[in-house]
């Protein structure tokens, strides 16, 4: 039988797509719908990336409510699921809760990968799988990506290859020790004394899935763990995470350490950490049965870094604009989780929730239209709003707007004052974007999370050239459409509406 043909052959494409992670998916999608024509590309043999295998314990950290207080598959309901990937038709949204046990409202690995898999099923998305990117290189009018499959010439490259490679820092003896990625089965580690390089997603991951096997568990990295932030924000281990750092605060024998790791040796019967103290100095000599690199992943960036993609975090992750382009070599975008390399604002010490699939699906959306306009000219009819009703579209899209509730003080929505077009509704952006480029007068609204917890709008005003920030307060139940709110924003929009 004569092997069907794949998608999208080596050759011109106004733009490529290299991954066919959720990041690589969605961007697919989003360019489809407005009608870029593309090629996606990936060397895996199916949809999925990192959640083909990842986490190791088979459990995410994002929820996603098969029951929740919106309906399933509106808008508002995308804010109660965390692990969908977003589609226009009602048949091709909140898939990934349709196919949960409903066991626990934090998704299986399998569970995951299947709603990602179903997505790209009924949307239909094509990609080219077993294709390999080799390298990159310029030509005049644009990119040239060579694949194991052939040359791929583009004007606009978009990289959604995932933080999936690996990293270890350069600690002497390190190389002797295990990945997070090389994690042996829990029950190896009964009885042991384990410590685990990293307080972030992966060292508080591996250490719940420890608590119940190994003798004791030990956390070192130079930095505290940042509880405020770590409840939340993706970015960081999320409060079910936490029950090792609760071990460790209660006395249990586990043990949250902020020590410099300075070299690792092999001993007859496991290893021996040399370390010294940063929030209480003094060295530290400890000897474990197992050590495990729970320190990250880096994007793999092949040759990028000879085109000029600079690079940032450890060399880990690229130099980003706020529409995630490369801020070194223009034409290159990112999406996906490396997406959250481009910082934002980053309010109250707060990151982005651009590591996780329900901040980075947004940025997609966003960044395919950029893409749209940008390069090829397109772009959307932008609805237009009746003065007497921006109070209320600003207020329930505060209220309801599931964009802004999962990329906090990272995305807004904005509406323009044009004295030709009227009051235009232009979507949402990066706030980043709104605050410091120049632009004509308008509106950005978005939801903020403040170090003490408390939730409330913000609104961004520019007048005559000038950004000025006015927190609104904030409702016991995130229900901003009160008479209170409504006149505070009438007063600050006055003359407007």
């Amino acid at each position: 039988m004569a092997e069907i043909e794949k998608p999208h052959p080596p050759g011109d494409y106004p733009v490529v797509v290299v991954g066919s992670g959720p990041g690589g998916l969605q961007t697919s999608y989003c360019l489809a719908r407005l009608g870029i024509a593309h090629a996606l590309i990936s060397e895996d043999d199916g949809p999925g990336g990192m959640f083909r295998h990842f986490p190791v314990f088979q459990r995410l950290i994002t929820w996603s409510k098969i029951h929740a207080p919106a309906a399933r598959g509106s808008d508002a309901y995308e804010w109660f699921d965390w692990n969908s990937l977003l589609g226009e038709e009602p048949d091709h949204r909140a898939l990934v809760p349709a196919l949960m046990d409903g066991t626990s409202y934090f998704p299986s690995r399998p569970e995951m990968e299947a709603g990602i898999v179903e997505f790209a099923r009924r949307t239909g998305i094509e990609c080219r799988y077993g294709c390999k990117w080799e390298s990159t290189r310029r030509d005049d009018n644009g990119f040239v990506v060579s694949t194991s499959d052939g040359d791929y010439r583009t004007k606009v490259l978009v990289v959604a290859v995932g933080m999936a490679e690996p990293w270890k820092p350069q600690v002497p003896g390190i190389e002797a020790v295990p990945h997070y990625v090389e994690m042996k089965p829990p029950e190896t580690y009964a009885d042991q004394r384990v410590f685990l390089i990293g307080k972030r997603n992966s060292g508080f991951e591996l250490a719940d899935g420890l608590l119940t096997w190994a003798r004791q568990i030990v956390l070192g990295s130079p930095r505290p763990a940042r509880i405020s932030v770590l409840a939340h924000s993706t970015a960081a281990a999320r409060a079910r995470y936490l029950q090792p750092y609760e071990d460790h605060v209660l006395g249990g024998g586990n043990v949250v350490l902020d020590v410099a790791i300075e070299r690792i040796e092999r001993t007859d019967g496991g290893f021996r950490v040399h370390a010294s103290g940063t929030t209480t100095p003094g060295d530290l000599v400890l000897d474990f049965d197992a050590v495990i690199a729970a320190t990250g992943f880096a994007v793999p960036l092949r040759d990028l870094r000879d085109l000029g993609v600079a690079t940032f975090h450890q060399d880990r992750l690229p130099g980003q604009t706020p529409f995630w382009e490369s801020a070194t070599v223009p034409g290159i975008y990112f999406a996906g989780a490396i997406t959250q390399g481009s910082i934002g604002l980053k309010k109250y010490g707060i990151p982005s929730n651009s590591a996780a699939v329900h901040g980075f699906r947004y940025n997609a959306r966003v960044l395919a239209r950029h893409i749209a306009a940008k390069h090829f000219g397109i772009v959307e009819k932008r609805p237009r709003v009746d003065k007497n009703d921006v109070v209320d579209h600003l207020l329930a899209v505060a209220t309801r707007g599931p964009d802004l509730w999962n990329q906090q003080s990272y995305l807004a929505r904005i509406l323009e004052f044009s004295p030709e077009a009227g009051i235009v509704d232009q979507g949402t952006i990066p706030l980043a974007h709104f605050v410091d480029a120049e632009g004509p007068d308008s509106v950005a609204i978005t939801i903020e999370t403040d170090a003490a917890g408390s939730i409330h709008p913000a609104l961004y005003v520019r007048r005559g050239g000038r950004v000025d920030e006015h927190l609104l307060p904030p409702d016991p139940l995130h229900q901003y459409e009160t008479v209170e709110h409504r006149a505070l924003v009438a007063q600050l929009l006055a003359g407007w509406v």
